[in-house]
């Protein structure tokens, strides 16, 4: 039994949600997100709640049952106020800049690396803050993560991209001689 799956999503205002069977069209202020959900749940709406119920009993079906009802959310809440990430980097001529919809990052690599920002997220960078932002959560998640993965944060002196709320495990490093 899905304990998130038996909660149903409340709509916010200013939120316009389609349903066509298994086909969600959510549409707000930030933007439009579509999705198709797969076929062992079961959508309805009531007045400003989203109800999602399996098909059956089977396994498969109880946990996409859960996985609907999260992803519907999601939707909601994006599309409504967005999602943010955020990321932090540390180094000697570490720089990031913003130029039209491109993230240029100087990351102490011989070459700048110019990551084209997809439809829909925008970057905003202040000094060494990367903020990351978007209606769709799983988007703006992975650009976080491919910004990060360009230069990971090392244990050593923590330099690199971290994200703002991560925490890096220092280690000692060498021991000078005897």
């Amino acid at each position: 039994m899905s304990r998130i799956g038996k909660n149903p999503v409340v709509v916010p205002d200013k939120v316009d949600v389609k349903i066509n069977g298994t086909a969600v069209s959510v549409k707000g202020p930030n933007g439009q997100l579509e999705y198709t959900f797969n076929d062992k749940v079961t959508i309805t709406m009531e007045g400003k709640e989203i109800t999602v119920k399996p098909v059956d009993e089977s396994k498969f079906a109880t946990s996409m049952w859960g996985t609907a009802r999260t992803l519907i959310n999601n939707m909601c809440v994006g599309v409504s106020t967005g999602f943010t990430k955020g990321l932090e980097f540390n180094g000697v001529g570490y720089k990031a800049a913003v130029k039209g919809n491109e993230l240029e990052l100087n990351l102490g690599y011989s070459h700048p690396i110019t990551y084209a920002l997809p439809a829909g997220i925008t970057a905003k960078v202040n000094k060494n803050l990367i903020e990351i932002s978007g209606c769709d959560k799983e988007l703006v998640g992975f650009v976080a993560a491919k910004v990060r993965s360009f230069r990971p944060p090392e244990p050593y002196k923590g330099k690199g991209i971290k994200y703002t709320d991560e925490h890096i495990i220092r280690k000692a490093g060498k021991t000078g001689g005897k």
